[in-house]
């Protein structure tokens, strides 16, 4: 009996994304090609690292099943990513209608007179995969111009003028910035209005003082009063904008 008369495996060689401390799975496809019930056994050089699940079963004739090879966290790195472990899986007719329960070693013994059909498979470390850039590729709408960077590492001149007229423009004002401007309106409109009285009160005053005999006695203290509140206010509004 010629290989892969009874079982065509899919890959051929297990591949491990090798990470430190971290349990890695691949998955094998088993074939049947015949129009036989196939059992199968799996074996490797070595069974501590690794988990086979199903490690035994049946395949129906023209049909399929999935084996996941599970390799153990490992806590050091393979000498130049290289791995001299190995599988091992065969494969013998068996009766119509049967089980796994009904898979024994004796099926598998050559030496008895059995036909077994072997497979060796090889393993290979591969490097993970990268993680996705956060970076999505192609513009997107609303979003900014994308920036490439020549081999020099300097931006086209091109480049550098969409850069810079989104860093003049600058984002939409928001909704509430309307009520800011209108409060700042407001407040310099009033802190004007309080400069203009109180440069014509400094003028009544003058005149007052120029003329102390048409105004009273209380007069004068009470414009030094109102002098000094409306200055007040007007360093608060000027605070405040």
């Amino acid at each position: 009996m010629s290989t892969d008369e009874l079982l065509s495996i899919e890959p051929q060689e297990l591949q491990f994304p090798f990470e430190l401390r971290k349990q890695i799975s691949c998955s094998l496809r088993l074939l049947n090609k015949s129009d036989y019930y196939v059992a199968f056994k799996i074996k490797t050089t070595n069974p501590k690292k690794y988990c086979v699940r199903p490690n035994t079963g049946v395949v129906l004739p023209r049909s399929t099943c999935d084996v996941i090879v599970t390799m153990q966290a490992q806590k050091e790195m393979p000498p130049d990513m290289q791995c001299k472990d190995k599988f091992l899986l065969q494969s013998v007719i068996t009766s119509p209608g049967a089980t796994p329960k009904d898979i024994t070693p004796e099926m598998f013994n050559k030496e008895a007179g059995h036909e077994v059909e072997e497979c060796k498979l090889r393993v290979a470390y591969v490097a993970p995969p990268r993680p996705p850039s956060p970076v999505h590729e192609g513009s997107e709408e609303g979003s900014s111009p994308r920036v490439s960077v020549s081999d020099n590492g300097n931006l086209s001149s091109s480049e550098q003028t969409a850069v810079s007229r989104s860093y003049v423009q600058g984002p939409e004002p928001e909704e509430n910035s309307s009520e800011e401007r209108a409060l700042i309106s407001k407040l310099t409109e009033e802190r004007n209005s309080a400069i203009q009285e109180k440069k014509q009160l400094q003028q009544e005053l003058e005149l007052l003082r120029h003329h102390p005999s048409k105004s009273r006695g209380g007069i004068p203290f009470m414009y030094i009063i109102l002098v000094g509140l409306v200055g007040i206010i007007l360093g608060y509004l000027m605070k405040r904008t």
